[in-house]
């Protein structure tokens, strides 16, 4: 894990670069504190609170000239996704809460982007913000309320298990906010992660939350960790109807049944062999199967001695192909969501029992998406016979596929397979040039959560298959013939 830096060291940083002196002056009756609000550490707090009350049509303005002054860009960073903690809705866990969760993916695409444009993800992330924060206020005006004082429970990780097995809400608040205050990150992480797999309710955001939540705490700092994960704890107690635990709701039935199915693991299940014909078989198997038949199809597998990266890879083969079958919202949340539970699975090193069942539920979700994109047309693409077109003129770079992809997805996306063949070094000029596009064209929080997500995971999908993996992402991602975001220029103006 990266260490984050403990309060002296930002504070001193800070000081250094002055930032605080280019806030605002803050008079008496601003500074009075709502009690019926969260309040943020001290140092934090001024920089949040201009984000939430700076009108929308200035504040990219007000942001860039304290930049130029000095304010951090990891304070910009934690002060975004805290405004967000604070001042938007965590339920439903999608649509305007958006803006929480696409700080972390925003983050890590700037971290990668060129550095004449870092700041172009982080800005648009902050525009993103004001526009949630409007359609919050229109909701109701919802914001997080202050833990108060609570009594910590003699064992609270237990109590915030019992909890949120039993969907108490004011329970798992309280559990929560003690869990912080004993537990360490690692393990309150592998708890998360049980929780955040568990259901099928909005389309794998809870685990999306779970990961882009305690990956981002590792860079702001886990001083700021008791209002975030009370805020994901709620948003992980989203439900329609009755008390789910009371119930056999159907996003609950495949969770409840793996939890079960992982004791027929067998003994050094993570020690078995590549193979690429087992992906095939996941592959094949997910264009037909249950949610039953796959996670019986993954325990079968690795009980033959198949590695569990074959596995990864066949999913990973099956969300790509489902987003070609039906570019869209569903279709690209298959990525989104093995993205998260991917990275859930290579973190949570200390339970083994979460890791097996973010496997499982990984392929119990596959058909589920495919049941919700029935709804629409489904196109009659496989992702393992994709062909390069005879063309006597191969692509002499990437930005010609990117010309192609705004007139014709799947020609761009065989120019693709030709063109990644080609010799080392096309991967990387592919993803670098998609992700500058993102950067200009970028206009949906889906753009970026799903560009870092495919980003990151090709590089952990065996060789065999990164070409038709990369292929089948262009059918969400931008091409250059797409306008700029008109969020570029008052950027680059702001900060440059």
């Amino acid at each position: 894990m990266v260490a984050s830096p403990d309060r002296r060291s930002f504070l001193a940083t800070s000081a250094a670069l002055g930032f605080l002196n280019g806030l605002p002056t803050v008079s008496a009756a601003d500074a009075k504190l709502n009690a019926n609000v969260v309040q943020f550490d001290p140092e934090i707090e001024p920089l949040v609170r201009l984000l939430e009350e700076t009108p929308r049509e200035k504040l990219l303005e007000e942001v860039g000239d304290r930049v130029k002054k000095g304010l951090p860009y990891r304070a910009v960073v934690a002060a975004l996704f805290l405004a967000g903690i604070r001042s938007v809705q965590p339920r439903p866990v999608g649509f305007k809460f958006h803006a929480v969760l696409v700080v972390n993916s925003a983050h890590l695409a700037s971290q990668s982007g060129p550095d004449r444009d870092r700041w172009l993800p982080i800005f648009w992330a902050i525009d993103t913000f004001k526009n949630s924060q409007a359609q919050n206020q229109k909701e109701g005006g919802w914001r997080m309320k202050p833990a108060g004082e609570l009594k910590l429970p003699v064992k609270p990780r237990e109590a915030f298990a019992q909890a949120m097995d039993s969907w108490d809400v004011e329970a798992a608040d309280a559990a929560v906010a003690a869990c912080v205050r004993t537990a360490s990150r690692d393990q309150l992480f592998d708890v998360f992660c049980r929780y955040g797999c568990r259901d099928f309710r909005d389309i794998g955001h809870k685990a999306i939350y779970v990961s882009n939540a305690f990956r981002l705490l590792e860079t702001i700092g886990w001083r700021h960790a008791e209002p975030v994960l009370r805020s994901l704890a709620y948003a992980l107690l989203a439900h329609e109807g009755d008390n789910p635990s009371k119930r056999d709701g159907a996003p609950d039935r495949s969770g409840r049944r793996n939890a079960e199915l992982v004791r027929k693991f067998k003994g050094g299940w993570e020690g078995g062999k590549p193979s690429p014909d087992a992906s095939r078989d996941i592959l094949a198997a997910s264009r037909r199967a249950t949610d039953d038949e796959m996670s019986d199809k993954v325990v079968s597998l690795l009980g033959s001695g198949v590695s569990p990266r074959s596995v990864w890879d066949g999913l990973f083969l099956a969300g790509g192909e489902m987003l070609m079958r039906q570019p869209g919202i569903v279709g690209l949340h298959t990525l989104t969501t093995l993205n998260a539970l991917h990275h859930a699975y290579e973190t949570a090193v200390g339970d083994d029992h979460v890791r097996k069942l973010l496997l499982l539920q990984a392929a119990a979700f596959m058909p589920q998406f495919l049941e919700r994109m029935k709804g629409g047309k489904l196109a009659n693409i496989e992702i393992d016979k994709l062909e390069t077109p005879d063309d006597p003129f191969p692509v002499k770079d990437a930005a010609e596929i990117f010309a192609v992809l705004s007139k014709d997805k799947l020609s761009a996306a065989r120019m693709a397979i030709g063109f990644l063949k080609a010799g080392p070094g096309s991967e990387r000029e592919m993803i670098d040039a998609g992700r500058l596009l993102i950067f200009l064209k970028g206009t949906d929080a889906h753009d970026y959560k799903f560009s870092t997500a495919v980003m990151e995971d090709y590089a952990h999908i065996a060789p065999e298959w990164r070409k038709q993996f990369l292929a089948a992402s262009l059918f969400w991602m931008k091409g250059s013939g797409a306008a700029d975001s008109p969020l570029v220029k008052r950027t680059r103006a702001s900060v440059g």
